[in-house]
């Protein structure tokens, strides 16, 4: 067992936990705004938005965002796989699907990270086959350097424009390192 802490395996601090912090209070604020009678709610009922969290990246932020929504919000959550040995690439696959119809609700998909566009791609047209009233898109990092598929997102917490393997705050390699508090990228010893 490793006892070295994860700290220590660290290149650099991309976003810092107060960076985060503060920019998904930014987020929150504009969310709940957009979401008022009014804005984006198209829900022919008036119900909250039905925020989706993209398990298991998006967990971290997804329970931040929510809490600094100052209005009603639902939540649910999706699980897909786009990584795997023999898959081809963009090919992203179903694991645990919403537990909640989306029929006429306004959904708000929480990612982590868009980068290639392929699972977030998936996920809008699988949402839209449902028929729900309207479809948004928020993420924590928006990795447009290795964008392949065109995606709008309605909502940025930051923008890389390195294609640089990051970790923290829900994010991991090997399925470690989601812990961090912060974003950074590690050292490459630490990539096997």
């Amino acid at each position: 067992m490793n006892v070295q802490p994860i700290e220590e395996r660290i290149e650099k601090v991309l976003f810092s936990a107060e960076e985060i912090e503060r920019r998904v209070a930014v987020l929150g604020e504009r969310i709940s705004r957009d979401y008022t009678s009014g804005g984006f709610s198209r829900d022919p009922k008036g119900r909250p938005p039905v925020l989706v969290c993209v398990l298991r990246g998006a967990m971290v932020f997804m329970a931040d965002l929510i809490r600094r929504i100052p209005t009603e919000v639902e939540y649910d959550f999706i699980c897909v796989s786009s990584y795997g040995n023999g898959t081809s690439p963009g090919a992203v696959r179903l694991v645990k699907d919403l537990d909640r119809p989306i029929y006429e609700r306004d959904v708000l998909i929480v990612e982590d990270i868009i980068d290639t566009g392929h699972t977030i791609d998936y996920l809008r047209r699988g949402f839209a086959a449902r028929d729900p009233a309207s479809i948004r898109i928020c993420t924590l990092i928006d990795k447009r350097v290795r964008r392949e598929v065109p995606v709008e997102i309605d909502y940025v917490g930051f923008t890389m424009d390195t294609d640089e393997f990051i970790i923290g705050y829900g994010m991991d390699y090997a399925e470690l390192y989601r812990n961090l508090p912060c974003i950074a990228v590690l050292k490459p010893e630490y990539i096997r």
